[in-house]
């Protein structure tokens, strides 16, 4: 893995602030979730990203926006990141018709067409083979774009896993799959259940070039993205990045988190990556002290507008909850 410095030359002052305003949004966004999720007005499962994202401002920023993006249930940042609004997001986590699911979805099947960003997908794994798919599509049209599908290390135990690696690398697919690593599959780590813990170790082996990244530094992941994705869009198949990372919260606010030592948490909060990053950038002269604060106003506001768009925006009628859920019955002439 290499240092944070590798890459200074390339960051501008204007992309460092973007990388820092999107981490940040996201760490607002989801700590405000967490708030008003022990108020009862999100309901459901929650799973929060809070410790992870540099994966999602790094890989999401190496793409273009007519790429398609595949995510997992812990998919709030990616869609943030992506472009969808966050009064819709916010609206979808309130079960709001403005959502961007129509409320439909909640925090696990974040969804928007216009978006190209085709989930939110609550199967372990599932959203391999959908990736895979539009990759395929892709191909077969002529269209000269890469699919990226985001996944956790517990998606390496199932059998889409290994079906989607396969499928991609026979048919030279432009598709480039990304595995956040955070060292456990819900409550087991993976040391205790796989037998080569090494997830891109696996990738390679159906002929797939594979790269481990520190996936606690966003600089990092953004170049191992835009190196797999260059490389994807000019027809050389499949690239795959496993981003070792790790989630300061547990797998959902379900979970009591009683398989993890409170000390190991604190070791890897060491290694936060947002200011693991505003810290680097600060003394290598790139951002400025003001930049911080600035961001963090911005977001804040954004926040505020986003809690009160979702507080203020309607249900969706009921007379309409079976629209799209069951099939009308046919009519007989």
């Amino acid at each position: 893995m290499r240092n944070i410095a590798d890459d200074r030359v390339h960051l501008t002052r204007e992309h460092a602030v973007e990388l820092l305003r999107q981490m940040t949004r996201i760490r607002r966004f989801e700590e405000k979730c967490a708030e008003l999720y022990t108020q009862e007005k999100i309901r459901g499962f929650l799973h929060l990203y809070i410790g992870e994202e540099a994966n999602a401002v790094g890989v999401i920023s190496a793409l273009t926006e007519d790429e398609a993006i595949v995510a997992t249930y812990r998919e709030h940042g990616h869609a943030l990141v992506r472009g969808l609004p966050m009064n819709e997001v916010m609206a979808e986590m309130f079960g709001k018709a403005a959502g961007s699911s129509r409320g439909r979805g909640g925090s696990m099947h974040i969804f928007s067409v216009r978006h190209r960003f085709f989930g939110g997908n609550a199967i372990v794994a599932g959203g391999l083979p959908l990736a895979v798919g539009l990759a395929l599509a892709d191909k077969m049209v002529g269209i000269e774009r890469a699919t990226c599908c985001f996944f956790g290390e517990g998606a390496a135990a199932e059998g889409e896993f290994h079906e989607s690696l396969n499928l991609a690398a026979l048919w030279h697919l432009p598709v480039l799959f990304v595995c956040e690593n955070n060292l456990y599959a819900m409550g087991t780590a993976l040391a205790r259940s796989q037998s080569n813990p090494s997830i891109s170790e696996r990738a390679a082996v159906y002929g797939i070039e594979s790269e481990a990244v520190d996936g606690m530094n966003v600089v990092d992941v953004e170049a191992a993205a835009r190196r797999a994705v260059h490389a994807v869009r000019r027809g050389e198949g499949p690239r795959f990045i496993e981003a070792m990372t790790y989630r300061f919260r547990a797998h959902s606010m379900f979970d009591p988190d009683l398989y993890r030592e409170k000390a190991e948490i604190e070791e890897w909060k060491k290694r936060d990556p947002l200011t693991l990053f505003a810290d680097w950038a600060l003394s290598a002269g790139i951002l400025h002290q003001d930049d911080r604060q600035e961001i963090e106003a911005g977001v804040s506001q954004e926040i505020d507008a986003a809690v009160a768009f979702a507080e203020a925006a309607d249900w969706e009628p009921v007379e309409d909850l079976v629209k799209d859920v069951i099939s009308p019955p046919e009519t007989v002439p």
